[in-house]
């Protein structure tokens, strides 16, 4: 029976891992301002509200790379940030 609780400590500590590492990404088609300025780098205030402007415009991101398209976002500040980047599960739906 000593298995059990072994068992179940190693269960939680993989959940909570996982959970840490769903916590490290920023989904760009719901975050607000401050999500988006706080989870990326090199992305500020007005960076974010650009990309939310750009998102109410033109409807959620389907690529990471679509964010170039946004004024002031560029092919490099998306490649340092494509681990954080999450595109939820609205881009799959369009």
């Amino acid at each position: 029976m000593k298995l059990f609780p072994a068992l179940t400590l190693s269960m939680s500590l993989l959940c909570v891992g996982g959970l840490a590492q769903a916590a490290d990404q920023v989904d760009v088609n719901r975050a607000d301002a401050e999500v988006l300025a706080e989870g990326l780098h090199g992305v500020g205030p007005v960076k974010a509200k650009a990309i939310i402007a750009y998102r109410e415009s033109h409807g959620p991101f389907r690529s990471v790379h679509e964010l170039t398209d946004v004024d002031g976002i560029g092919e490099a500040t998306v490649e340092q940030n494509l681990d954080a980047i999450h595109l939820g599960e609205q881009a799959a739906a369009k």
